[in-house]
């Protein structure tokens, strides 16, 4: 275990550059003094690490110190880096060990691909949840990463419903979620996201833009995510339904059981249900059949009874 952190140490100040003691103390889950009896088993162990003090100091490693791995080409490295996103990775539970083997890898790069390395996970975000999964086609995905990697504007005309609309745009990164590209851009000092697959035009300008600072790609998709969620329409209802119904509340995406509990009447339960919107709601139970049973509200109900009654006079 302490020969694995000691070349992690190595690996981390020679691909990240400085680093002070809490940092690699917390990356590594050790305390602050084990860390610097690692340092000084390094430096006995005639690796070139030096401690740099004061308030912007830290530990860094003599730049002369690693070797060349020849051949490594940009496309091959962002192959390498959405391969990370795998949920085959996570699944087997082995996410560690493929960014300690990265990290390898990219030690022992020269100093471009590392550069490389480190734009390219600052402009592309893979997201591998869940999401609608359905065939689309991205023909201007090319065009938008050529103005992604050399900061340039964009002219894009963008599908807003039925209308078309054009824009000017600071192109800041790539977001995959399964097979929906968006695209994550600044516009009028706003920050947007749009749907690559709705883009009809782009357009790379001559003109360049800077980057705002501190944006970090990850993080302002987690925000969106979670403020597009919490912006979904709701619709709450009470039911009676049997059990053998809730496998399928499992597989619905929009339907959730909220709560339950059981009824006198055998293999039926009583549950509060969220669901989307009205319409939604009675085509959902209405496919359940005589399987469910609406109690409230009463809007709901006799939405339901409606449909029900004109599909009976469809077969009288």
């Amino acid at each position: 275990m302490r020969a694995d952190r000691l070349l992690s140490i190595m690996l981390m100040l020679q691909n990240g550059g400085k680093k002070n003691t809490r940092y690699l103390a917390e990356q590594l889950e050790v305390s602050e003094r084990t860390i610097i009896r690692d340092m000084e088993s390094l430096s006995a162990a005639g690796i070139p690490v030096y401690a740099e003090r004061g308030q912007a100091g830290g530990w860094m490693l003599e730049e002369s110190y690693r070797t060349n791995l020849t051949g490594m080409t940009r496309e091959e490295l962002i192959s390498l880096l959405i391969s990370s996103h795998s949920p085959l990775i996570g699944d087997l539970e082995i996410g560690k060990q493929f960014d300690a083997a990265y990290q390898k890898l990219l030690a022992s790069s020269p100093r471009s691909i590392r550069q490389d390395a480190e734009m390219i996970r600052e402009k592309i975000h893979i997201d591998g949840a869940g999401w609608h999964s359905f065939n689309q086609s991205h023909p201007y995905l090319t065009v938008i990463q050529e103005a992604l990697w050399e900061n340039r504007k964009l002219r894009i005309h963008y599908m807003k419903g039925d209308e078309q609309v054009e824009r000017i745009v600071h192109p800041l990164g790539l977001v995959a979620k399964r097979n929906t590209w968006y695209l994550a851009a600044e516009t009028q000092e706003e920050l947007r996201t749009y749907r690559v697959s709705r883009i009809a035009d782009a357009l790379v300008l001559e003109d360049t833009f800077i980057r705002p600072e501190g944006f970090d790609l990850g993080r302002y998709w987690e925000e969106s995510v979670a403020s597009f969620k919490r912006n979904l329409p709701s619709y709450t209802a009470r039911v009676e339904m049997t059990k053998s119904l809730i496998k399928r509340f499992e597989r619905e995406r929009y339907v959730k059981i909220l709560h339950q509990e059981p009824l006198a009447q055998e293999g039926w339960i009583e549950a509060d249900l969220e669901l989307e919107t009205l319409e939604s709601a009675s085509a959902f139970l209405l496919s359940c059949g005589a399987e469910i049973k609406v109690l409230a509200p009463q809007e709901l109900r006799d939405h339901v009874s409606s449909a029900a009654k004109a599909i009976c006079r469809l077969y009288e």
